[in-house]
Parts: structure tokens; sequence; C-alpha cells
């Protein structure tokens, strides 16, 4: 397996740390918002590639944070009204809601700012200990100068990048490109204790202290979208080796930009699309499809005629998995079908190695989705020929073509899996389930409320009435379920 590292700028082999287990730590979103296209092209990437690496039989760590402190977030939250960390909170949950629409699996630690001061005010300390940070006024700043290499992985001068860093004029600073490790707080921001005063962190120095906490020194791959690489990657690599003398991360990936017209998609030019408003126009699966559909590297340009394309072109594979169920579910028959069983298995297995080539090479998935194509048309040629005959030696071939789609699948995470059956859910749920399951979710809520009030009555009233609907809840120690009666 090759992984192109930013870091050399070449494809390197990938070696894990630790034998049989890979470690990574992909940037989460900053939670001030609902996420947009952009920030979804990243986290279904790395979803995949994690997949690709447990369907290769490695044991994984996944760790993918929220930043939920941040000047965003502050002054979002002073326009609606609200406590910074609440505001925070509630995108945290309305990020779910979509990462799940996209069937993005959940990391093993989605670790948040706020509840890592404490590791992050050690590795400050450890680096004002050691010579690369200074305090000033409460405010704490890492010294980039004290840093030699910095500016490894953007191959960038250091003498040439104050006017592309994200950086505030600050006399008191040693130097230009010093960056804030702990800010001094400001009235009515949220703050804690430190050596420094109170305050809160820098957006930097999150990323080092969770990956160090979690990962530990020199783990595997360090994920996320182009835009990341500077400064706040570079700025990761200078605060988390100067402490340590380690190697922070051994390799660096990085996602191309979604493009509009040529453009950047970003909220701050004001031409993103959010994800939740693509979901009402397009089925998750389509979109998670269309995000794959270009290697990662690459820029995709974003407009509704290539989603349109992208949901055609997974049709095809769908009806290909409608045909191979509809064989399936014949009943044996006895006779002979025109079929050559010996190149039927040769040929998924020569797909299963062109599947695993493309995604061993730097994990191509416009190359895998095409072995995926190739896959579904010789599922409609085996079909095809069985002529309605489903003798048991055929019935071994259309398993071993259900095995490779859901493996291909799996890897790739287009379509849910029914849990009971098994099979691929090949149909979105229609617009009427999902207004039914936002209205019974309404009524749980009421009732919750009422038996917090200790108002058993109307909470006993509201089960009764759904149960006369056919809806049963059930009370569970991970809360309120439902589910149709019979």
């Amino acid at each position: 397996m090759e992984i192109y590292n930013t870091l050399t700028k070449t494809k390197e082999e990938f070696i894990p740390r630790d034998k049989g287990h890979v470690s990574m730590y992909v940037c989460g979103p900053t939670t001030y918002n609902f996420i947009h296209l952009g920030n979804a092209r990243p986290l279904v990437f790395f979803d995949t590639v994690r997949r690709y690496f447990l369907y290769k039989g490695f044991k994984v760590k996944y760790v993918q944070n929220f930043t939920d402190v941040d000047d965003k977030i502050i002054n979002r939250a002073k326009e609606e009204g609200m406590d910074p960390l609440a505001l925070a909170n509630k995108y945290i949950n309305e990020y779910f809601v979509d990462a799940d629409a996209l069937n993005v699996l959940r990391a093993d630690v989605h670790p948040k700012v706020s509840e890592h001061i404490k590791e992050i005010i050690d590795l400050i300390k450890l680096l004002e200990q050691r010579g690369h940070a200074y305090a000033v006024d409460g405010d704490v700043y890492f010294a980039v100068r004290s840093f030699p290499e910095y500016g490894k992985l953007s191959g960038r001068d250091l003498e040439d990048m104050q006017a592309g860093a994200r950086v505030e004029v600050d006399v008191r600073k040693k130097d230009p490109m010093d960056f804030a490790l702990w800010k001094a707080a400001k009235p009515g921001e949220p703050s804690w204790e430190s050596p420094w005063g109170p305050g809160r962190p820098g957006w930097h120095i999150e990323c080092s202290a969770m990956a160090q906490k979690y990962l530990g020194y020199s783990f595997d791959i360090h994920g996320g979208g182009f835009d990341l690489i500077f400064p706040h990657h570079e700025n990761e690599i200078a605060q988390s080796e100067a402490s340590c003398g380690k190697p922070f991360a051994r390799y660096w990936m990085h996602n191309g930009f979604i493009t509009i017209n040529q453009e950047k998609m970003s909220k701050s030019l004001g031409n993103f699309f959010l994800v939740r408003e693509i979901l009402d126009k397009f089925p998750p699966d389509v979109v998670r499809w269309f995000l794959l559909s270009t290697h990662y590297r690459s820029p995709l340009d974003f407009d509704d005629e290539k989603l349109q394309v992208a949901g055609r072109g997974l049709e095809r594979i769908k009806t290909a998995v409608r045909l191979l169920y509809e064989a399936l579910d014949r009943p044996d028959s006895a006779g002979k079908e025109a079929l050559d069983a010996a190149r039927f298995k040769g040929k998924l297995a020569a797909l299963r190695s062109e599947f695993e080539q493309a995604m061993d090479d730097d994990f191509n998935t416009a190359l895998a989705i095409s072995v995926f194509f190739e896959l579904s048309k010789e599922i409609n040629i085996l079909v095809g020929n069985l002529g309605g005959v489903v003798t048991p030696a055929a019935r071994q071939l259309l398993a071993d073509a259900h095995a490779l789609v859901k493996d291909f699948n799996y890897v790739l995470g287009i379509l849910k899996e029914d849990q009971t059956s098994g099979r691929l859910l090949l149909e979105a749920p229609a617009k009427d389930d999902k207004l039914v399951d936002a209205l019974v979710q309404l009524i749980i809520k009421i009732r919750q409320e009422a038996r917090g009030k200790k108002d058993w009555a109307t909470a006993d009233a509201i089960r009764d009435g759904l149960k006369e609907l056919g809806i049963i809840l059930e009370d569970t120690p991970q809360g309120v379920r439902w589910k149709k009666q019979g």
C-alpha cells in the first residue's frame, strides 16, 4: 500500500508504527454552524480510508476532534444569544445527524477542546520550559524561530510566510509569525484558570494535545483538508515536535477542495452549500458516491448536474444488486444454466484484486468505483444467463457475487446494510417516513417533559394513544425508542 505523504511530497509505502494497527487523527469541524459540502469531503474520504484498513484486517484507532472553543463560536453565540459551549454542543449534535446520513462511522474518540484544557495547559507549560513559548500579559505565544524546521510541511520559507498566515497584528510578539497557544480571557468569553491567568486555548494547540493523549508520539496518519496544511498543520508539527523531540505524525494526507465554478467552497466566501440543504434534494448515498467519484487529492467541482450524473451511475449498481436479490429469492430449480462457473469465479477474484490495487494506490476511490461498475456488469450477465433457473451451484455463484458487492460497498460506505437480513438497503427512506419519525420524536419529547414533571397521566395517555395508532414506545437505558407494531 502506498500513500502520498504531504510532508515528503511523494508516495511512500505505508508501514504502520505498530504491526497490524493503524492510528489516525483527522481534524474535525469548528462547531458554529451546520457542516457544508467542503467539510463533508474529508469526513467521507477519511471514513473510507479507515474502512479500507479495517477491510484489510488492521485494527484502527480513529480520532476526530471537535473544536468547541473558538472565536467563530463566540461570535456566533453572541449573535444567537446563547452560551458559546451550548451553541457548540448544538452543532455537534447536528454534525452527527449529517454524518449518520452520509453513513460515516463514529470515531473511536471524538475529543472536544473544552474537555481537554488540562492536557493543553500541560503541553504549553512544557513548551515554555523548553524555551519554545513565552508569556505576555496573560497570552502565551509559540516562538516560531525556535523550531528550525518550521515550514517543512507547507514548503514555505519563513521569510515569505507572513502574508498567507492567519495572524493578528500584535506588537507584543517577538516575531510576527509567532502564534497564540493561550489567549487571555476577555469579558463574556469562556475561560479557564491557568498559570498565566484565566483564558482559553489558541486554535492549533488543541490538536497537538489531543492527538498525543489518544495516539501517542509518531502516530501513523494525520488527515484533513488541503486548506489546513498552513498554518494549522504546520503549527501542529512545530509545537508537537518542539515539545518532545520526536516526529508528530508519520504520514500527512490532505484532500483537495470542493469548488464552485473553479473557486474554493468556503463559508468565508459565501459560496458554500450546507450538507443539510443538499440532502433535501439528493439521497445521502448519491452525495457520498459523488464525493468519492474523484481522487481525493484532486479538486471536485460541484453543481446539481454532477450530482444527477452520480445518481444515474449509482442506480446502475443498484439495478444489478436488485437483479441479484431477485435471483437469490427464487426457489431452487433443477436444470442446467447457461453459465461458465469457472470463468465467473475467476472474474470475481480478478475484480477483488483490481479493487484492492486501486485502493492500495493512494486510496484511488475513483478507480475503485469503476471496478464496482465492472462487477455490476458481471452480475447482470450472470443473472441473464440463469434464465430464471437457480440451481444450488448457481446459488453459490450468486452468493459469491453478493459477498463481493458487500465488501466493495463496506469500503466505500455507499449503501447502508439491513442488520437482520445482511442485505444492502437500495431505497432511501421515503419523505413520508422521515416526517413520521420527526413527528414521533416530537411526541416523545413532549412525553419526556411530562414525565420530568411527574405528570404520569399525560405520559401514559401519550404512550397509549401512540399504541392505538400502531406505534410502540420502548423505554431503555439509552433513551426512548419507537417501532411500528407488528
